[in-house]
């Protein structure tokens, strides 16, 4: 109840706080007023504000920061490595490459969204990612952690690469500035369609990583401890890597490339709660809901009348924690 009470208290923050502020009763009407079918009076532009703007907003925000933060958990269990996020798989550049052809290249005829193309190029990525690993695996039970490592570099640069000449090929400058936003993270443009992708997929991956502590316990031992409590460890390799890479492929599709999330909050929650994974996959997820949210009232508040891109807010925290971590690292 706690964990609810702070979320909800997060979001409805995200909802009020903004170049126009609102008082939590009046976002209390507007949500009586559409769930409820209540007549209190409230504007027709603050109902549209409320509900279709900055509560979807509120919502994505939540369900990425969790998604995100419960992908880095996972990831830094199975490589045992307290650096790796998301990203390292190369699931970011995926998206974006995916996104650009749709936007500049017309990819699709316009039947498909920018949000589909950048999930299409997520899994697309994984899907390489998987085929390297497996191939620098060939003939033996378990991945090697550096398999996936390097799978996740060369798919991250192989990516890069594509989506640099489509935009320097095919784009206009106006479509250029559009996708540099975007690649950044922009939660603009979200609305309920997107909640309703963002919250099954976050739900989903909680109840994944949920169901598996255990193995990510022994995974924090190594790949030959976990075989000898007898986990099967490559069936629980692909299913774990394949939620954190699906729950990532969802929230880049979405939102676009939001970094250092993954990687400082499962920092910042075994600081609080220990390595046990029971305690630190609910608190990640917490903790990286209630930071997104807070992240991106900030991107729309610290330069008035204009909204940053929330990757911003997040590489500005991020990149100094990555650094002191570096840090931290070298001087064990």
């Amino acid at each position: 109840m706690p964990s609810l009470l702070l979320i909800a208290t997060a979001i409805m923050a995200g909802v009020a706080i903004g170049e126009i502020r609102y008082s939590f009763t009046t976002v209390m009407q507007v949500a009586g007023n559409q769930l409820f079918n209540m007549d209190y009076p409230v504007s027709q532009l603050d109902t549209g504000i409320i509900w279709d703007y900055r509560l979807t907003r509120a919502l994505v925000a939540a369900c990425c920061g969790a998604g995100l933060a419960l992908s880095g958990v996972v990831l830094q269990s199975l490589l045992r490595n307290n650096l790796a996020d998301p990203y390292i798989l190369g699931i970011s550049a995926g998206a974006s490459t995916g996104a650009v052809l749709v936007a500049v290249m017309g990819l699709g005829a316009g039947m498909v969204s920018l949000s589909s193309g950048a999930f299409v190029g997520a899994l697309l990525a994984f899907a390489v990612v998987a085929l390297l690993a497996k191939g620098a695996a060939q003939g033996t039970a378990q991945y090697h952690n550096g398999h996936i490592v390097l799978a996740g570099i060369a798919s991250c640069q192989l990516f890069n690469a594509l989506t640099a000449l489509v935009i320097a090929k095919s784009a206009n400058s106006d479509q250029a500035r559009g996708i540099m936003f975007w690649l950044l993270g922009n939660l603009s443009g979200v609305r309920w369609d997107d909640v309703t992708l963002a919250l099954p997929m976050t739900l989903a991956g909680l109840i994944v990583c949920l169901l598996y502590t255990r193995p990510l316990d022994a995974f924090t031992f190594g790949q030959e401890s976990a075989a000898a409590l007898g986990i099967p460890v490559r069936q629980t390799q692909t299913l774990l890597i394949a939620a954190a890479a699906l729950m990532t492929a969802a929230m880049v599709a979405i939102v676009g490339a939001i970094g250092f999330v993954g990687l400082v909050i499962p920092h910042a929650a075994r600081f609080l709660v220990g390595s046990q994974h029971g305690r630190l996959v609910p608190m990640s997820a917490l903790i990286g809901a209630v930071f997104l949210v807070c992240a991106d009232i900030a991107s729309r508040i610290i330069i008035p009348g204009q909204v940053l891109p929330i990757g911003v807010i997040t590489a500005l925290i991020g990149a100094p924690v990555f650094a002191l971590l570096l840090i931290r690292g070298q001087s064990k």
